[in-house]
């Protein structure tokens, strides 16, 4: 993982972790960052103080969102890493089908006798 993986990283884990420390924060009446200044309700931050909260919320969560697509588009595996390419693969190198489901010990056996 290069610079930017771990650039990405770093943005991922600080904005998981501030998106849960604002969600603890807010409040279910709507006083929110109003009761952290000392009480008052929303007069001392504006009559919008749910906005803020909100908006906080989902500028952290569209980061969150981001950070972990681009961390996901980074780490993908080639286009060879499936499942799919490797039977093909397989098949290919042993000249037929592959029944891999099939073992030795699946393989059908006469009973012995008395049994």
């Amino acid at each position: 993982m290069g610079f930017l993986g771990i650039l990405l990283m770093v943005v991922f884990v600080l904005s998981a972790l501030f998106l849960i420390l604002i969600v603890m924060l807010q409040d279910e009446g709507g006083d929110g960052l109003g009761g952290i200044f000392g009480g008052g309700g929303a007069s001392q931050v504006g009559n919008r103080s749910g906005n803020i909260l909100t908006r906080i919320t989902s500028v952290l969560a569209a980061v969150f969102l981001l950070s972990s697509f681009g961390l996901a588009w980074l780490n993908r595996t080639p286009d060879g890493g499936d499942v799919e390419a490797a039977a093909r693969r397989l098949e290919a190198q042993q000249g037929g089908s592959v029944e891999w489901w099939v073992t030795d010990d699946d393989s059908p056996q006469a009973a012995p006798d008395g049994e």
